[in-house]
C-alpha cells in the first residue's frame, strides 16, 4: 500500500504548503459521505519528472481532504500489445482503475501532445473488460506540465480521452508552463497562480466525485445496454460482438 503513497514522504514536512491550506469546509463536506478512492497517473519516467511532482501535489491535496489516493508508477509497464494482458503491471493498473471512483491525469506536453508513457497507460485500460466498464462514470481531473511557454494541447487530448473512456471530466484544468521554474529544490511547487489553480482543480474533482458517486449507476445507464442485457442476459465482451 505504501508504494502508492510516496507523495507522503516529504523532504521537509515543516514547509509543506498543503498542510497550511484552509480546506476545513471541504473536509466537513467530505465527511458526510464514504471516503472516495482516487487514482493518479503521470506520464514520464525521468528521474526528476515534473509530471510526477505535479501528480504528487494533487495527491497531497486530495489526501488531506480525506480521499484514499494511490499514485501508479508507470515504470515497467509493457508497451501495449496483444500478448501482455497478464503482465503484473497491467493487472495492477487495471485493478487500481476498477478500485477508483476518480482519476487525476498529469502528462507532460511533448512535441505538442501527451507522451507515449501516458498514452500507454490509457491504452491498457480498455473501454470494456468482458462486461465491465473500467472507467465508465468515474470523475476525472486533467493537468499538464510544459517545458516551455504555456500550452493546452496535452489537456485537450486528455479531455478527448476522458470522453472516450466514458468519464465525467471536470470543467477546470491545470497547465503549468516552464515547469522546471515552478518547483523548488525540495520538489515542491512554489507559490504562484499556477499552484492556486492546482488547488482549485483538486477541490473541484473532490466535490464532483462526492456529488456524482451516489448516482453513477443511474447516470451511466444506457438504453442500448439495457436492450443488450435483455437479449443476451448480460453485456457482451468486445470480442463476442466482433464474432
Amino acid at each position: 500500500m505504501q508504494r502508492y503513497k510516496a507523495f507522503r514522504l516529504l523532504k521537509n514536512a515543516s514547509e509543506d504548503w498543503v498542510s497550511k491550506l484552509d480546506l476545513s469546509s471541504l473536509q466537513t463536506f467530505g465527511k458526510s459521505s464514504a471516503p472516495i478512492n482516487v487514482l493518479v497517473l503521470y506520464g514520464s519516467l525521468r528521474e526528476r519528472s515534473f509530471s510526477r511532482l505535479l501528480a504528487y501535489e494533487f495527491a497531497r491535496i486530495l489526501d488531506r481532504l480525506g480521499a484514499d489516493v494511490r499514485v501508479f508508477d508507470p515504470a515497467g509497464l509493457p508497451v501495449k500489445d496483444g500478448v501482455s494482458e497478464n503482465h503484473p503491471k497491467v493487472q495492477e493498473l487495471r485493478e487500481l482503475s476498477n478500485w477508483s471512483h476518480a482519476h487525476v491525469w498529469v502528462s507532460p506536453e511533448q512535441h505538442g501532445n501527451i507522451t507515449a508513457v501516458f498514452k500507454n497507460q490509457i491504452d491498457w485500460i480498455p473501454l470494456s473488460l468482458g462486461s465491465v466498464r473500467p472507467t465508465q462514470g468515474r470523475t476525472l481531473a486533467i493537468a499538464q506540465v510544459c517545458g516551455g511557454s504555456q500550452s493546452f494541447n496535452a489537456v485537450n487530448t486528455l479531455r478527448i480521452l476522458g470522453r472516450w473512456m466514458r468519464m465525467v471530466t471536470i470543467p477546470n484544468q491545470s497547465s503549468v508552463p516552464k515547469a522546471w521554474t515552478e518547483f523548488d529544490d525540495g520538489d515542491r511547487m512554489k507559490p504562484s497562480d499556477y499552484r492556486q489553480r492546482v488547488v482549485d482543480v483538486a477541490e473541484e474533482l473532490f466535490k464532483f466525485t462526492i456529488l456524482l458517486r451516489p448516482h453513477t449507476e443511474f447516470l451511466t445507464d444506457r438504453h442500448s445496454e439495457r436492450e443488450e442485457k435483455l437479449k443476451n442476459g448480460r453485456l457482451l465482451s468486445q470480442a463476442e460482438k466482433l464474432t
